[in-house]
């Protein structure tokens, strides 16, 4: 089976990046167990099931019942998908429906982050019991991840609702946890790993009345634990208890401590803890008293809530009942053996820091208040508790040249110390001395670093800080962050301790970071950074919230993705007024001689600028008269714009408006041409004169007048005796009198002739057609291109005696029946 292993290990891992929709492995869950599995960023991946008949969405649940075929809608599910595992376990008064252990649900969803989750039931009264015996679980705060990536988490189930007892990693002094009546036990396992059974067991519990009681076993010799309340950092659940027993060794005395203690407003009881020692003695205490130190034997702790008046303690800034406890212990004389001889550079140091306490420390058979080890020694404690001595370690690394600095990149390492020792480390510091042209590069094996500033805090649990030699700090950082890499062009120490006080440091933190020596930079720091697209990163001058040091520089190298740009937001800008010099601010690609941005301390700043590929942000100090030089620099990644795009709609848009334009000014050159034209009407007039209305004046003079061009001539004129089946009959009947220009105004008030008949000529009256020998307007002559004969056409006639044109004949106009 476990031959076959690595040949399914390739297979599904080409199973898994295959987009083409053939089956997967056929998933049946054991009875009890559903499976659930959540896309939860929402789109990128489907999951499918049921092949061919293609099924796909971005979760799916799986229960006990027949097999299904599984397989992912997507390049890379590992990055977009995680898995969900629940199992029921109901316990009776005697024993559980099942063990705690089950299978992974699948070979391949091995690739996936997984979480594994025990509902756990019991009787009335009865508790669920976990057994941790093999390994035992520490606790840790809400906010810290397990180094291994496994983290546990352990829940109450109420009828108020659930109640988080905590997260918890491997190897600590937990042995069993009991939960009343019900709540769940849940594992979070990173791709790639398996699920190891056999670890813990489920079981039926005692009778208790807490919400839950949580048993440790204290090793011998010196030893420290920390516990939290439930719902830490949140409140204690409202008028409840909570118990933790200690099994002690024997000659062991244990001192219990209260941390970070909040306390609500009571309305009923009041808050307090009870220790009791299997019935021998029980002592009840406010939670301000000084807590007693335990001589010998095991011990329950109780921890009790009042009824809180929610309303006083929101008023007074208290969430309620919160603490954490902290368990010392130490038993006789311990002999202790530390070799640091194969340790080069390396120094221990041990210091009583509670002068009244009993702790007695010896170095080779003399009693020492200070101890510093650097090489093979014997030590001896006797009576001393964790929180009596303080244990730091020191490590020397340099060169007085470049040439003769080690070659190859240096392990920092936390050093592996013997646990005779009273306490572990609070801290350890590495020195760095790159000589005179030489520089430190710090990089980060397990991931970028990051700056801790405000907004960005750090949650982990370990804290580097960086200062120069002569103490100058430089900055604070902390894991999984966005910088690369650090250079220093100068001395520099490096000090790693715990993130929360009243921590250790601990062995599976060994490697911290990696220090290489390197030719002298120009500016005395330099940063690479890699953004990442889904959180911003915010990165400080050194020092901060200290000023940048005269003179000096700093720059901050910013990898910018394809496709992508660089939002830059300077904040918390402090600009001082300089003696010597300017401070400077200035953006520039790379690869570009000329910069995008530089501004000095006496010119306006701009709070926010965009930069399209990867660039340095350079920043320098003056000699300050008053002030100092510090700022915040937020660097978000955005989409890029198309640039080519963006042109091309430019260009579009613009000859839209271009076009708009020609239109408008069409449309109203035709508009003043139509208007003119529906003014220039030919009207004759039968008193004697044509003119044309509107705006255009009358003829002076028979050359000037137009009154012999027509515009049109209607054909009922022309064809009337044709139309017409006799001439008795008359078209015109309808129409036989003339209605006079309905535009003409008084301005334009027609001239009329002497020779048109008098002043009492009737106008506006339809006269009978008159021979042209009569007296009226001259009829125009014809152009050339109307001369052209008609053959057989009796509208047009012509004299073979004259030769000149004569106006045709418009034929015998019929007279109105009753006319004048």
């Amino acid at each position: 089976m476990f031959l076959l292993r690595p040949a399914l290990l390739i297979l599904l891992r080409v199973f898994i990046v295959s987009t083409s929709g053939v089956p997967g492995l056929r998933i049946a869950p054991d009875r009890g167990t559903t499976i659930v599995i959540n896309n939860r960023q929402g789109k990128g991946c489907q999951v499918c099931i049921d092949w061919p008949s293609e099924q796909c969405n971005t979760s799916l649940t799986i229960q006990h019942g027949s097999p299904v075929s599984l397989w992912f809608r997507c390049a890379e599910p590992q990055n977009y998908l995680t898995v969900d595992i629940v199992r029921d376990i109901e316990c009776t008064s005697k024993s559980c429906s099942g063990l705690i252990n089950q299978t992974d649900g699948g070979f391949f969803l091995r690739f996936l982050n997984r979480t594994f989750t025990w509902n756990l039931k019991a009787s009335e009264l009865k508790a669920v019991k976990l057994d941790f015996a093999n390994t035992g679980l520490r606790q840790i705060n809400p906010s810290e991840r397990c180094p291994d990536g496994h983290t546990y988490s352990l829940q109450a189930l109420q009828a108020t609702g659930s109640v988080a007892l905590g997260k918890f990693c491997k190897m600590g002094t937990i042995s069993s946890v009991q939960i009343l009546n019900q709540g769940s036990f849940s594992l979070d396992l990173p791709k790639g790993q398996w699920l190891q059974n056999g670890h813990f067991a489920a079981s039926v519990g005692e009778e208790i009345r807490s919400l839950a009681k949580i048993s440790l076993t204290l090793p011998k010799g010196a030893s420290s634990s920390e516990l939290l309340t439930p719902n830490y950092p949140e409140s204690f659940p409202n008028d409840d208890t909570m118990e933790w027993y200690f099994q002690v060794p024997d000659k062991h005395r244990v001192a219990v401590q209260f941390g970070n203690l909040t306390e609500p407003k009571c309305l009923r009881k009041e808050t307090a803890v009870e220790y009791s020692s299997k019935g021998r003695w029980t002592l009840f205490l406010r939670l301000t008293d000084t807590q007693p130190v335990q001589n010998e034997g095991s011990f329950s702790l109780t921890l009790r809530n009042c009824e809180m008046d929610r309303k006083r303690s929101k008023r007074a800034g208290s969430a309620g009942l919160s603490l954490n406890l902290k368990v010392s212990a130490a038993g006789p004389p311990v002999l202790c053996e530390v070799d640091l001889s194969k340790a080069e550079g390396l120094a221990l140091h041990i210091e009583k820091v509670k002068p009244a306490s009993k702790c007695e420390m010896e170095m080779n058979s003399v009693k020492k208040e200070k101890i510093t080890v650097t090489s093979r020694s014997k030590l001896s404690f006797r009576d001393c508790l964790p929180d009596d001595v303080q244990v730091t370690a020191k490590r020397v690394i340099g060169c007085s040249h470049l040439k003769d600095c080690p070659k190859t990149p240096v392990r920092l390492l936390v050093p592996q110390l013997p646990s005779c020792l009273p306490a572990s480390l609070s801290s350890v510091t590495w020195t760095l001395r790159p000589g005179q042209h030489g520089t430190v590069l710090l990089t980060s094996p397990t991931g970028p670093l990051k700056q801790s500033l405000p907004g960005q805090p750090c949650n982990g649990s370990i804290f580097i800080k960086l200062t120069e030699d002569d103490g100058t700090t430089i900055g604070h950082f902390c894991p999984r962050g966005a910088i690369q890499e650090v250079k220093i062009h100068t001395n520099v120490s490096v000090t790693w301790t715990p993130s929360f006080p009243g921590r250790t440091l601990r062995s599976y933190y060994k490697h911290v970071l990696n220090a290489s020596f390197e030719k002298e930079i120009r500016e005395r720091y330099i940063y690479t950074i890699s953004p990442s697209k889904d959180a911003p990163v915010l990165v400080g001058t050194p020092g901060w919230p200290v000023g940048m040091k005269s003179y000096s520089t700093v720059s901050w190298i910013v990898n910018v993705p394809p496709k992508m740009d660089a939002h830059l937001k300077f904040a918390n800008l402090s600009q001082p007024k300089c003696n010597k010099g300017h401070t400077s601010i200035r953006v520039q690609r790379i690869g570009n001689l000329e910069e995008d941005y530089s501004r000095r301390e006496d010119e306006e700043a701009e709070s926010e600028i965009t930069v399209s590929e990867s660039f340095y942000l350079n920043m320098s100090s003056c000699m300050p008269e008053r002030g100092e030089f510090r700022v915040i620099t937020k660097i978000t990644l955005q989409k890029a714009k198309n640039l080519l795009l963006t042109i091309i709609l430019s260009v579009v848009a613009a000859l839209l408006v271009i076009f708009a334009i020609v239109l408008a000014a069409v449309c109203v050159v035709v508009r003043k041409k139509k208007k003119k034209l529906d003014h220039q009407v030919s009207i004759y007039n039968p008193n004697g004169t044509s003119f044309l209305p509107g705006h255009n004046g009358f003829p002076t003079t028979p050359e000037d007048s137009e009154a012999h061009v027509y515009a049109s001539i209607e054909d009922t004129l022309v064809y009337t005796h044709l139309l017409k089946k006799g001439a008795e009959i008359g078209i015109y009947g309808d129409f036989e009198t003339y209605r006079p220009f309905a535009g003409q105004t008084d301005s334009q008030r027609p001239l009329v002739s002497k020779d048109a008949g008098g002043d009492n000529m009737e106008t506006g009256v339809y006269r009978s057609f008159q021979h042209p020998s009569q007296q009226g307007p001259p009829l125009p002559n014809r152009p050339p291109s109307h001369v052209q004969p008609m053959v057989d056409n009796e509208i047009y006639q012509t004299d073979d005696q004259n030769e000149e044109e004569r106006s045709p004949s418009l034929g015998p106009r019929l007279e109105p029946e009753g006319g004048n």
